[in-house]
């Protein structure tokens, strides 16, 4: 019996539609439905679909570790705050630097030092009071910089496990991505073990290729036992490419998992 409930991103599904009806075709197959940037979307016309939405990104600009690149995530924490209310999001996502085409960072900093750390716990913490005081959560992503995101500082889940148990708010939690993971880290049963009381959401996809469980090297059936053995209530979330029809994609998500719809 599945204790979590599974989401899929309209991002990278049914790309040969536009965005509201993807939107649509997700809610219609009985998944929560994920967004990326919100600022370029109709908000009303995607609440108007009736979906439930599981998360969204939650800054447009900034970083953790400058003054400046603060004060623009904070800016815009705020911005995308305005955005969840109308949607009802309840998780924003957030990612150690701002990220700008293909994934690449717009200011490349994987080489953190000290007081990087430090400053990166007081940005979260600030983000951490935005959220509180919102009712909603923010979440902080792992990524892999070997394929996808080189140069993004605090990016292995072992950087956002220190810094969202670092800071210790109730109103920021891990994204914990096991594809990202997977490639800068592997071992995810251990991974998912030890980072589960930090966690707000879980992303899927396999690897290598980034499409739906079943096309790589996850054996994402065992990693589904496991969070139910550890009573995991919380989302996962499919962040994948369709390897082929994005229906097929869906229920091969559905049937890793246990179709926790």
């Amino acid at each position: 019996m599945t204790t979590y409930r599974l989401a899929a991103c309209a991002e990278m599904l049914y790309l040969d539609l536009p965005f509201v009806e993807r939107v649509k075709r997700i809610h219609e197959r009985g998944f929560l439905v994920e967004i990326w940037d919100w600022s370029n979307k109709d908000l009303e016309a995607l609440a108007a679909t009736g979906a439930e939405f599981s998360s969204m990104t939650g800054y447009l600009r900034g970083d953790l570790t400058t003054k400046a690149g603060r004060e623009a995530l904070l800016a815009t924490a705020r911005e995308s705050l305005a955005a969840a209310e109308i949607l009802d999001s309840p998780r924003l996502n957030l990612h150690g630097t701002g990220l700008g085409d293909g994934g690449i960072p717009v200011v490349p900093h994987e080489h953190t030092t000290g007081e990087d750390w430090v400053h990166a716990a007081e940005t979260l913490r600030q983000v951490a009071e935005l959220g509180q005081a919102a009712g909603r959560i923010f979440v902080l992503e792992n990524l892999n910089l070997a394929v996808d995101h080189p140069g993004v500082p605090f990016a292995r889940a072992a950087d956002t496990l220190a810094l969202v148990r670092g800071v210790n708010h109730p109103h920021l939690r891990l994204n914990l991505d096991l594809y990202h993971a997977q490639i800068g880290e592997g071992n995810l049963v251990s991974l998912v073990t030890e980072a589960l009381p930090w966690v707000g959401e879980i992303q899927v996809a396999d690897v290598p290729g980034r499409c739906e469980p079943g096309t790589g090297e996850i054996r994402y059936e065992a990693v589904a036992s496991a969070l139910r053995s550890l009573g995991y209530e919380g989302v996962i979330g499919m962040e994948a490419w369709a390897s082929g029809d994005s229906d097929a994609a869906l229920d091969a998500f559905a049937a890793a998992f246990g179709d926790g719809r």
